[in-house]
């Protein structure tokens, strides 16, 4: 891509945030360029949960039709009892650091799952482990979603979203608590990675007004530099409210559409708002990276 006048680089479709069947996407890493490809995407990042597996494949597809694609990943953090997301983006993903700390973090996994499958049968449903596993094509990595899956596709409940209102969310039968990494360490593995630290879909968290602001406290002080503003998860209300946030902390700002899969995403590849004028885009920082790829 050639890199266009500042004036147009917030006009890139910019995608930097979605998944493949490397974690809990519904799509292969190549079928998920391919898509991008298809919906018009300039700069796409593939930021599997905890894992790099599909970048090579992905970013070999991207070459070979003329994508700019950055190595991404997306790291499980434990913060004020809520899961946070950080999004690592132009990573090195073969990076020794990086590498052993997405490992720490998918070896609790194994056996949150275990946890989360008798804590189902004790309210009735069995066998929810190997109904996730069935959905699960990385077996290191069965999450929340591919439980959700099978209790869809098990008639429990109509949909995803409505299984994890039920039964997967704190308060509810088949959460299980988990800690997973620390924010700090998330954030010095995507940076010794080379990449850029990014908190993902912030809207989404349960946090109080004083852990939000702690959490970019710590979250600035660690090294972090972008926040999802546009997201398939934001509201436009909830956009505008976190692109006051990155003026007012001076972060870079994102946009990704968290894509999975048409049946569960509610925004497809390359689909999200534009970012607000006045925002510098995370991607001012990547396209170099991205042209090296």
């Amino acid at each position: 891509m050639n890199v266009p006048a500042a004036g147009g680089l917030r006009a890139i479709n910019a995608d930097l945030h979605c998944h493949s069947t490397v974690s809990d996407g519904w799509l292969e890493p190549e079928a998920v360029v391919l898509r991008a490809i298809a919906n018009g995407v300039q700069l796409l990042a593939l930021t599997d949960h905890d894992e790099v597996g599909g970048i090579d494949a992905a970013a070999d597809v991207a070459r070979a039709h003329g994508l700019d694609f950055v190595a991404g990943v997306e790291i499980s953090v434990s913060f004020a009892g809520e899961t946070i997301h950080i999004v690592g983006l132009g990573i090195d993903n073969r990076n020794p650091l990086l590498l052993k700390g997405l490992e720490q973090v998918r070896s609790g996994r194994d056996a949150r799952a275990r946890q989360m499958s008798a804590a189902l049968e004790k309210v009735g449903i069995r066998g929810a482990l190997d109904g996730a596993r069935h959905f699960a094509r990385n077996p290191a990595l069965v999450s929340r979603a591919h439980f959700a899956r099978h209790l869809v596709a098990s008639g429990v409940m109509p949909d995803v979203r409505t299984v994890f209102d039920h039964y997967l969310v704190r308060g509810k039968p088949g959460f299980v608590e988990h800690e997973w990494a620390a924010l700090e360490d998330a954030v010095g593995w995507i940076r010794a990675a080379g990449g850029i630290a990014v908190v993902a879909h912030p809207a989404r968290y349960r946090l109080s007004a004083d852990n939000l602001k702690r959490l970019f406290d710590r979250f600035i002080a660690a090294g972090g530099e972008a926040v999802e503003v546009v997201s398939g998860a934001h509201t436009d209300d909830e956009m505008r409210r976190f692109a006051t946030l990155a003026r007012q902390r001076g972060l870079l700002a994102s946009r990704a559409s968290d894509f999975h899969g048409e049946q569960e995403s509610p925004v497809d590849l390359g689909r999200c708002n534009p970012l607000p004028a006045d925002l510098e885009p995370v991607w001012s920082r990547l396209l170099p990276t991205a042209a090296a790829h």
